[in-house]
């Protein structure tokens, strides 16, 4: 009799179970909707392809999908993960190893929900988190650049380097499920045209959060919009810290003026700082390209996005010099540095950044800080003309003691407290980096 009662009670919890695994297997395998699922594909006016390759610079496609010396939107750029190294796919319409047999609904479903032909899911290197933002005008748009306006490559693509069982791709799924929003970005009726269109872009195509909002357990982004205090705040990312963008004293944009912050994106410097690092391939192929009633747009959503003083401290203020060259690191300063950002650190605005006040200096991450000085900073083209200035690499010039003393010194001066560095920060940033190119990827996209 037991074991008959056995018997009919593991039925019984086998049924629930079945459904439920049955469930778990349609919901990870299945194919978000799409508005473009019965859109047949048809030659787009030459007005859309162009409309389509400004969205793809207002996105920033390049930047992953291009490397130097070979063809646009071909692929290959590796990109660490905590699990492993994945590479940028071809994105070319070349119908064997790109997007050529995509239709309009696989388009919209790779790039808006992270999906690709026959339910395979995307890593969410890709930022389909924000590029589900993009409106269904624009999506067409991005789809006619990508078939018409981008000359198809023949380049494999290369596997991701995740081992197995942590490259299974179906719990992404759930991942989506949890922190990936599902709909376009839809205008505030209480915001003005000019706010709403910064909104989108920088939470859409422009996916700013990407680098600049601090990330969970889960590796997501916090915040998705400016609902959530932590909504590009500023966050550490591939040995670079992304400072905020929003208007906290010290470490956001709380000094920078709206035409300020439309000339930093136009030409990649102000009074304040000179594009570097991540951002540098950010403006040479995406911010300076921007219509200029867009930058304004971004500039007016980011100036409305409150600062936290309790976060980020007091207000900084210029304090002058009092200490003398016997303080660690102020003589390496005065021989290797002054020359360009000035004893009394104010620099050469705006084309020499000053250091006094600058978020690197102010900032509790001293990523920036030690990767620039360790590996200089990469050529910024504006306007296609090569900067004559750029920051020189001193990983060959100056130890880690000598680089953290130096670097402690300018976060400790001109009324900076970002904090002293240590060496071993340098000598772990020293191993995993390498020094930047002087010649950038730019990307003439026709």
């Amino acid at each position: 009799m037991n074991t008959r009662r056995f018997a009919r009670t593991a039925g019984w919890l086998a049924l629930p179970c079945l459904v439920a695994a049955g469930l778990l297997a349609w919901y990870v395998t299945r194919e978000p909707a799409t508005p473009f699922e019965k859109e047949q594909a048809a030659a787009f006016e030459p007005a859309v392809v162009s409309r389509g390759e400004y969205v793809a610079r207002l996105s920033d496609c390049v930047a992953c999908h291009s490397l130097p010396g070979k063809a646009p939107f071909a692929g290959g750029l590796e990109m660490a993960t905590p699990l492993g190294a994945i590479h940028a796919t071809n994105i070319t319409p070349d119908r064997d190893t790109g997007i050529g047999a995509y239709t309009l609904a696989d388009f919209d479903r790779a790039v808006r929900h992270g999906v690709a032909p026959g339910g395979r899911r995307l890593y969410p290197a890709m930022p389909y988190p924000s590029y589900v933002k993009l409106s269904d005008d624009d999506m067409r748009a991005l789809y006619a650049f990508f078939m018409q306006g981008v000359q198809p490559a023949k380049q494999p693509n290369i596997p991701s380097a995740i081992p197995w069982p942590l490259n299974l791709r179906w719990p992404i799924a759930l991942w989506n499920g949890v922190f990936a929003p599902t709909a376009p970005y839809a205008a505030k009726p209480n915001q003005d045209a000019l706010w709403n269109r910064g909104a989108y872009i920088v939470q859409g195509p422009g996916h700013c959060g990407s680098c600049h909002t601090p990330r969970g357990l889960a590796f997501n982004e916090k915040a998705l919009d400016e609902s959530g205090a932590p909504f590009l705040a500023g966050a550490l990312l591939d040995g670079w810290y992304a400072p905020s963008l929003r208007q906290d004293p010290n470490t956001g944009l709380s000094r920078w003026s709206e035409p300020q912050i439309v000339q930093f994106l136009k030409t990649g410097r102000n009074a304040h700082a000179v594009v570097y690092g991540s951002m540098t391939e950010a403006f040479n192929n995406s911010t300076q390209f921007m219509q200029d009633d867009d930058l304004a747009a971004i500039a007016r959503y980011l100036k409305s996005l409150p600062g936290d003083p309790q976060r980020d401290g007091a207000p900084w203020q210029y304090q002058a010099v009092t200490a003398g060259q016997d303080t660690p690191g102020a003589h390496t300063y005065a021989t290797r540095c002054a020359s360009c950002h000035g004893l009394d650190g104010k620099g050469q605005p705006e084309w020499m950044p000053p250091l006094a006040g600058a978020t690197s200096a102010l900032a509790k991450e001293s990523a920036s800080a030690i990767n620039i000085t360790l590996n200089g900073s990469q050529r910024v083209v504006a306007a296609g003309v090569p900067d004559a200035y750029r920051m020189p690499a001193f990983r060959e010039q100056l130890s880690d003691p000598e680089i953290a003393q130096v670097l402690t010194y300018m976060r400790s001066t001109w009324g900076n407290n970002g904090g002293a560095v240590d060496a071993k920060a340098v000598r772990e940033l020293r191993g995993h980096t390498d020094p930047a190119s002087s010649s950038p990827i730019i990307l003439h996209m026709r």
